[in-house]
């Protein structure tokens, strides 16, 4: 596997003891550092993290055998739109009836009223589609409402190694990254869950590292013509660029999963288009900014906002192609002629996202697990998705017995995190390091906007809001071990120390997440083992 080998200070430092490293390099090894190492290895460690996330995940998926938290909403969304394509009311005890192996959870209409049993929901669909895709394969039940989760899951531990990788030129640092995300809490309990938010963490970080490898194809391209041609003011246009039209097209997927998406899609396209006019003034051209605004914003635009917005009207064709979905209005909209049907369409259409936004605005009812934005970094307030207490069920001579499942992430990556982001911070004010921009836009987008939220409207919030973020602190404690590290030029006292602290820290998060894993998978302990396991007592309870 390849060693770490980007260049993490500026190649004229030179610390005392280190061995003399070169004054310049060529415009395509600044613009374009070669990737070092194997191919196969490049793939072949990520895959192996990944499967082992995969065990972590898919391992007894179907326990408990409940439905658990907000699953009593999604799991059921999901099979409607996999029955009916829109989201339609059930009857009282349905979950009760899934559990038992019965589908018939419909609440009658008459068949000229179908429309009155439509489902009024807040969140646009992809994400109950792709749990759907799980419980047509599987069936309704536990297993098959939770596949998708941890499919999605698993394939994020894959992103972010891949990810982490070509971000730091090293695969190791890359599978260091996807074992960080395969063993925390937070990541696995909702890998193993039918809520929302996972489908959420996974396009998000999907659009991101889009964007990171169209930013190394951009400044290819941009380097070949640099090489072959006279340098103009503003520089060439660079093309179709397939990365980004697949990060609009995953960003937009964010945004057809939960509205918080659209946070994410406004500041990576605004870095994209930065890191665009940051490479045309790297290669010395005279106007980068407006050659940005030529060249590259009106392609930009097409795949940074157009694709987006295709990819989440097209979330909800279900609603559009049929008569029951709520607010629907088939009666006016097919009363006259086609294009009376797509003005009325889109005025119904709507109409509901306002009645979804006024609903979001307005959510303050208080839930016992409910947390603030400022809160969550330290893991002050957990979510117990599920608990149960049995008696005599495990083991000899134990009579109090519990089952939880408690929704916290494993608080040595989430405490490390918090250091890393501090130190990211001084070292992008040092360096102006894209990389550590990069993430610490990431994690600011998926944070701060909630803090307006929390003051202005009140809103009742939860820990597992915060999903979106964990992977820019994979990657913020990620870029650190780098730095700790240092590159392949460094010492081998420094290198030595460095992988040593470094292999430390995973050590500890395996220990970490090992002791919690009980209350994180659901498995029946004694009593007073589940109550050791709640850190900070009654906030954990």
């Amino acid at each position: 596997m390849a060693v770490t080998d980007f260049p993490y200070k500026a190649f004229h430092e030179q610390q005392e003891g280190e061995p003399p490293v070169p004054t310049a390099r060529s415009v395509r090894d600044r613009l374009v550092p070669p990737m070092p190492g194997s191919v196969l290895w490049g793939w072949v460690g990520p895959l192996l993290v990944a499967a082992f996330g995969a065990v972590l995940r898919f391992w007894n998926l179907g326990s408990p055998k409940a439905v658990i938290f907000d699953e009593t909403y999604y799991a059921k969304d999901a099979f409607s739109l996999l029955t009916w394509g829109v989201e339609r009311t059930t009857i009282k005890d349905a979950d009760k009836l899934l559990l038992g192996g019965k589908t018939g959870v419909w609440q009658s209409c008459a068949a000229d009223a179908l429309d009155k049993c439509a489902s009024y929901v807040v969140h646009p669909p992809l994400g109950k589609w792709m749990i759907a895709a799980g419980e047509w394969l599987f069936g309704m039940t536990p297993f098959g409402w939770r596949f998708a989760s941890a499919l999605f899951g698993t394939l994020s531990i894959l992103v972010i190694a891949r990810l982490a990788r070509r971000m730091t030129r090293s695969t190791i640092l890359g599978c260091f990254a996807g074992l960080l995300l395969a063993l925390d809490g937070l990541a696995f309990v909702l890998s193993r869950t039918s809520l929302l938010d996972v489908f959420l963490m996974f396009w998000v970080l999907a659009g991101f590292a889009c964007l990171v490898v169209d930013r190394d194809k951009a400044r290819s391209r941009l380097v070949d013509w640099y090489e072959t041609s006279p340098l103009t003011e503003q520089g060439p246009s660079l093309g179709l660029r397939p990365w980004r039209i697949a990060a609009g097209v995953c960003l937009g997927a964010a945004c057809a999963v939960k509205w918080s998406g659209i946070f994410f899609l406004i500041a990576f396209a605004v870095m994209s288009l930065l890191w665009d006019a940051g490479a045309r003034k790297a290669v010395g051209m005279r106007s980068p900014y407006l050659g940005m605004m030529n060249r590259d914003l009106p392609k930009g635009m097409l795949a940074l906002a157009v694709a987006p917005m295709l990819t989440y009207v097209a979330s909800w064709t279900g609603w559009f192609a049929s008569a029951y979905g709520y607010g629907r209005n088939w009666a006016q909209a097919t009363a006259d002629g086609p294009l009376r049907f797509v003005t009325e369409s889109a005025a119904s259409w709507f109409d509901y996202h306002l009645q979804v936004l006024r609903f979001h605005s307005g959510l303050t009812s208080t839930h016992p697990y409910q947390s603030e934005p400022w809160e969550w970094p330290l893991l002050l307030r957990p979510v117990a998705f599920h608990y149960e207490g049995h008696q005599n069920v495990c083991g000899p001579g134990v009579r109090d017995c519990s089952q939880a499942v408690l929704g916290v992430g494993t608080p040595v990556i989430w405490y490390g995190a918090a250091v890393a982001l501090i130190a990211l911070i001084a070292w992008y004010v040092s360096s102006r390091d894209w990389r550590a921009g990069a993430v610490l836009l990431a994690y600011a987008v998926g944070w701060l906007p909630w803090f307006y939220w929390a003051i202005a409207d009140n809103r009742t919030m939860f820990l597992f809001y915060a999903i979106p973020m964990v992977p820019f602190m994979v990657l913020a404690i990620t870029l650190m071990a780098g730095l700790i590290i240092g590159p392949a030029h460094a010492t081998p006292q420094r290198r030595m120390v460095g992988a040593a602290v470094t292999g430390a820290f995973a050590l500890l998060a395996l220990i970490n997440f090992g002791w919690l894993y009980p209350v994180l998978a659901g498995e029946v302990i004694p009593y007073v083992d589940w109550k050791a396991r709640m850190l900070l007592d009654r906030r954990w309870i």
